[in-house]
């Protein structure tokens, strides 16, 4: 198979993983692990979170409803201070990064396929993600109304790319987001251990990445 792109995830495969942020939290607000990605898994298939990231709430207005989700949960939660966490992530993961100039240095197309927010401030993608020139096309759950894992935002990624399912591979931290590519004809790659995430594509495209 001769692939024409190679589609990334964002938080979890190019960056850090935002959970760390979630555990984070969790240990210095003396809360049982595992509470913050509990309350986000929910939030994210119907709440707050998922409203965030389709540019339905504001900042504000998304911290006041997850603080009700959580307060509802049985814990109080400071939103705001939570989302100053994910924000904090020091750039693209080296090896991605390395990793896609190759990709593209080979002839191949890459995307970025983020499920994020905004703000009044700024895109909440990790600051200078579209002056990195790591991608040629980025599209992101905020500006398009919508999220993984709607198929209709991984149909925008190829016809931005002007590739074929069958021509592209994604990459993804969540099985629920890697299931809809699969469905729709795209080889899927699952990023647990970048290292091993990249060995896996390597295979995939016939050519070194590290």
């Amino acid at each position: 198979m001769a692939y024409r792109a190679v589609i990334f995830d964002l938080g979890g495969v190019v960056f850090p993983s935002p959970f760390e942020a979630f555990d984070s939290y969790d240990h210095g607000n003396d809360l049982k692990k595992g509470t913050m990605r509990s309350l986000i898994r929910r939030s994210s298939e119907s709440g707050a979170w998922a409203a965030l990231e389709r540019g339905e709430l504001s900042m504000d207005e998304f911290a006041d409803a997850l603080e009700a989700e959580a307060f509802a949960a049985g814990f109080e939660l400071d939103a705001r201070r939570l989302m100053g966490l994910i924000g904090t992530s020091l750039g693209p993961r080296p090896e991605m990064a390395r990793a896609i100039g190759r990709i593209r240095s080979s002839g191949l197309r890459t995307a970025a396929l983020t499920n994020n927010w905004t703000d009044e401030k700024r895109r909440a993608t990790p600051n200078g993600l579209h002056e990195t020139g790591l991608f040629d096309v980025i599209v992101e759950s905020a500006v398009e109304g919508l999220r993984k894992p709607d198929p209709r935002i991984y149909a925008l990624a190829l016809a931005r790319l002007d590739v074929l399912a069958s021509e592209a591979v994604f990459l993804d931290d969540l099985g629920m987001n890697l299931k809809p590519a699969r469905q729709m004809g795209m080889a899927t790659v699952k990023v647990v251990d970048p290292t091993e995430a990249l060995a896996e594509l390597e295979t995939i495209l016939g050519f070194a990445l590290r």
